[in-house]
């Protein structure tokens, strides 16, 4: 995932400017963690497509020059880890309904996100104790969530408030409740506390000094996508990935300037790692990367300006696991210093432009994502990490080696623990009429732009941001009101006689057709996902 890519946009200054002076990381940090390589005992993954095994000792050391291979270091002990008690990002405050319930999950738990009559935001398991029907498919009336299966009401503490098929001298049952989470909002994001038996944790829930900065700004992104959040964040922080992948998305990323990069590990921690990265072939190493349990993920650049002032920008990437082969993610890009550039554009093309850059990454992610759940085996089993572009990848799996068995399941570097239950499969509907009646956008969808399927980019981001999905409705309403004025104006246009008429309302229909066109063509650039071009049909 472009670092990188989606930020600079943001900023007045090139960051690769010789008026620009980098902050020497040695300044920010006094620890450094050397990573040092043992000779292997194998000939690494390259014996896997070779039919002898019998490779001399100068092949051997020269691929040691290039790959993260075993190490002698002693590997670290397994650590106390509960995935019930951390806090999950669960949405951007801004892109909460005001007016109904959102069904989300964590792993395969699923909970209901709404706002009750005063406003403030409640969180519950997304079940009623009647029969068990999805509360998130139901509504709010008078700030009470309603299950839409017999009606069953719920105060935000959980308690039932109102069942319609009581008698009218009965009590309300005091097993009739529903299960509450703590949540949190904190700089935007509103955080969830999965633990139901252990109290809060405030000393975890996250807190990022750049955002706080004066005069610091971002944009902010919401995506669902189609793999496992172990492999979304191995390609949050995978850095080469961004010039052949992302060539040319953006004003940054060109395949020629993919290159040897150099990393340096300078925090290890039961909670994490960190260090700094950058180009092989430069002095410094202008990045830091922080990743921090459970799954959230920053990358930061200071830098002064020609004035002597410093400046900062973050990329953030905050990861919500909801379930086998699939994650949510939250990316907030920003700084204290913009392009006024950035005015020229609207909001929702740096949104299309995000959704963009997961779509280019989509087919590789989902189908290693196949990969390791059907090897079933470690993936220093599988993976050819290379010291100039996958340091960030093995520490990571690495962590989850130490914590893994604290998770529903995990892939590690030298261990895994399978799914124990099955992934949950929502079929569509059958039948012709069944096939219609779901490919209305209120019903989900099905074979549209509206339909519920991770590869579609209207389920995946535009349902989840009020901004965009405002876009998409106005959109539509001018086009349609265009449409309906360029064939009235044709028509009037057959009718009249006066040529000066004829030509003057044909002129004017051409101009609303012009802005039908215009009108579809930002609905598809919200709305359509992006194809390379070698593989379209």
């Amino acid at each position: 995932m472009a670092l990188l890519l989606l930020l600079q946009p943001l900023l007045s200054v090139n960051l690769n400017s010789p008026t620009i002076k980098h902050l020497p990381s040695s300044k920010t940090t006094s620890l450094r963690l050397n990573i040092s390589q043992s000779k292997p005992k194998s000939s690494f993954n390259s014996l896997k497509c070779h039919a002898t095994t019998d490779m001399s000792s100068a092949v051997i050391d020269e691929e040691e020059k290039v790959i993260l291979g075993p190490s002698t270091e002693e590997e670290k002990p397994v650590v106390d880890y509960d995935w019930r008690e951390e806090w999950y990002p669960l949405y951007l405050t801004k892109d909460v309904p005001d007016d109904s319930p959102l069904g989300l999950t964590v792993f395969d738990h699923q909970i209901v996100l709404y706002k009750d009559g005063n406003g403030v935001l409640r969180c519950h398991q997304d079940r009623c104790p009647h029969r068990l029907a999805k509360l998130s498919e139901g509504q709010l009336i008078d700030g009470r969530i309603e299950c839409l299966y017999h009606g069953w009401q719920f105060e935000g503490d959980g308690q039932c408030a109102k069942i319609p098929q009581l008698p009218t001298d009965a009590q309300i049952p005091r097993s009739a409740c529903i299960q509450t989470y703590e949540i949190k909002e904190s700089q935007g994001v509103v955080w969830l506390w999965m633990s139901t038996k252990t109290p809060p944790n405030p000393d975890k829930l996250p807190w990022f000094e750049n955002f706080a900065r004066p005069g610091f700004k971002d944009t902010s992104t919401i995506h669902e996508l189609p793999y496992d959040h172990s492999i979304l964040l191995e390609n949050l922080m995978d850095p080469a990935h961004i010039p052949i992948s992302h060539d040319r998305t953006d004003w940054t990323a060109k395949r020629e300037d993919a290159q040897a990069l150099k990393f340096q590990v300078t925090e290890q921690t039961d909670r994490g790692f960190a260090g700094w990265w950058g180009k092989e072939k430069d002095e410094s190493l202008p990045n830091f990367l922080r990743f921090e349990a459970p799954c959230v993920l920053q990358n930061n650049r200071e830098f002064v300006d020609a004035k002597g002032d410093k400046h900062y920008f973050s990329g953030l990437f905050l990861c919500r696991p909801t379930g086998q082969g699939k994650s949510m993610l939250i990316v907030r890009f920003g700084a204290t210093i913009r392009s006024p550039l950035t005015k020229l554009f609207p909001q929702w093309y740096f949104h299309q432009n995000a959704s963009k850059v997961f779509e280019q990454d989509m087919g590789f992610l989902s189908s290693q994502n196949e990969v390791l759940m059907k090897e079933k085996v470690p993936t220093k089993e599988l993976y050819l990490n290379l010291k100039s572009s996958d340091t960030w990848v093995r520490e990571y799996r690495k962590w989850m080696d130490k914590v893994g068995h604290g998770m529903p399941y995990h892939f590690g570097h030298n261990t895994i623990s399978l799914p124990k239950v099955p992934a949950v499969v929502e079929h569509a509907p059958a039948g012709l009429v069944a096939g219609l009646s779901a490919s209305l956008p209120a019903k989900g969808g099905i074979g549209t732009m509206h339909a519920p399927n991770f590869a579609n980019r209207y389920f995946r981001h535009v349902i989840h941001c009020r901004h965009c999905s405002g876009v998409v409705k106005s959109f539509e309403t001018w086009k349609n009101g265009l449409s309906v004025v360029a064939a009235v104006l044709i028509g009037m246009a057959i009718l009249a006689s006066a040529r000066q008429w004829k030509s003057f309302l044909l002129v004017t229909a051409s101009l609303c057709l012009a802005g039908v066109y215009g009108c579809s063509t930002a609905i598809s650039m919200n709305t359509t996902n992006f194809i390379r071009t070698h593989r379209r049909l």
